[in-house]
């Protein structure tokens, strides 16, 4: 049954030579110990599920795992399509999407990757496995983090041209000493230290300026960032970071913004954190680990610890996706009916 199942599966693409890769650090991570290909491997999932999978498992580590990249290289079905053939993957156990957060400081930002199985693998399995890679990545020492210089420079364009306004003797330091530079003009000078304010946006202006460099869809004018900053302001006062707001941000959105001002406001008022209980008068304790890693829900994007994404859904995707697309009735919404419709017979009663 399995190798008739088999042979009416589409046949798999070639990969291309020019297929993109992601990122260094991004993409396509295989966790060890596949076993070698074989003709029946994905035979138990459906044609469309079984023909990306296939592709999935030939592309190189490293290589490019979005929706819309997959979508090109597979023309036989579109974007929605891919994203419900990986959803349906995440479930059946081949792949989970994460996020880790790399580096130290300041200088701490989120990688993307999609891991990747040819054998299935139950929630117990690979909540063993991310949680053994997360505990490996809390205790890497400092200098593992030497990877990550090849993309920062691409994730912060604007840093490259603050040195300009200083004196331009200094620009072979490192990169550490840019915050000097900009420092030492404004402290002799005083009358100079308002335009130096002006020219040195806050951390939360500078990630929604951003935004629209990432997805073209949120787009921000400068008076709307200033608009949001004050928004944006609270997420980071919260202790999040700007990665972190401008994920949450990003996460899920329509396939058209009639208006990101009006998106985005909306997103950092409903999505606003919870105020966690202040870090600083424990300083002795255990250490917050720079390094973590959270499971990204496959369908909405919506990231959590492994536990709470069991087949790698938030459990409002996944109830939808046991109950066939359809949500669970709300108790509350179904004695409203009832009310309403004796309140009809009520009224029908011939007097």
């Amino acid at each position: 049954m399995a190798t008739q199942h088999f042979s009416s599966a589409l046949p798999v693409p070639a990969v291309s030579p020019a297929y993109p890769m992601a990122k260094p650090g991004y993409g396509k991570r295989t966790v060890p110990g596949q076993q070698p290909r074989t003709r029946d491997d994905f035979c138990l999932l459906p044609t469309r599920e079984r023909y990306v999978a296939g592709f999935v498992d030939h592309l190189p580590d490293g290589a490019a795992m979005s929706v819309k990249q997959l979508a090109k290289q597979l023309p036989l079905y579109g974007q929605q399509a891919i994203g419900t053939a990986l959803k349906a993957l995440s479930v059946a156990g081949h792949l989970r999407r994460v996020r880790c957060s790399v580096g130290a400081g300041d200088e701490t930002r989120w990688v993307f990757r999609t891991f990747w199985s040819r054998t299935a693998h139950d929630n117990e399995w690979w909540n063993t496995y991310l949680a053994t890679e997360n505990a490996t990545q809390t205790a890497a020492p400092a200098p593992h983090t030497a990877p990550a210089p090849p993309w920062i420079p691409a994730e912060e364009p604007p840093q490259p041209a603050r040195p300009e306004n200083p004196p331009s003797a200094e620009q072979g330091s490192a990169p550490t000493a840019v915050p000097q530079q900009r420092t030492p003009p404004q402290a002799p000078d005083t009358e100079a230290a308002p335009p130096t304010r002006e020219s040195t946006p806050s951390p939360a202006y500078l990630a929604l300026a951003r935004l629209g460099r990432d997805d073209h869809r949120l787009g921000l004018s400068a008076d709307d960032c200033t608009t949001l900053e004050p928004l944006a302001t609270q997420w980071l006062d919260r202790g999040v970071t700007t990665d972190y707001l401008s994920n949450a941000l990003k996460a899920g959105l329509p396939a058209q913004v009639d208006s990101p001002v009006g998106l985005i406001r909306r997103r950092l008022i409903d999505k606003l954190p919870p105020r966690l209980p202040a870090t600083a008068n424990t300083p002795t304790g255990t250490p917050t680990p720079t390094r973590r890693l959270l499971v990204e829900c496959t369908d909405c994007g919506r990231p959590g610890q492994p536990e709470a994404l069991p087949d790698g859904l938030c459990r409002p995707c996944h109830q939808t996706h046991t109950t066939g697309g359809q949500p669970s009735p709300d108790p509350t919404q179904i004695a409203a009916v009832k009310a309403h419709m004796a309140n009809l017979r009520d009224l029908l009663k011939p007097v």
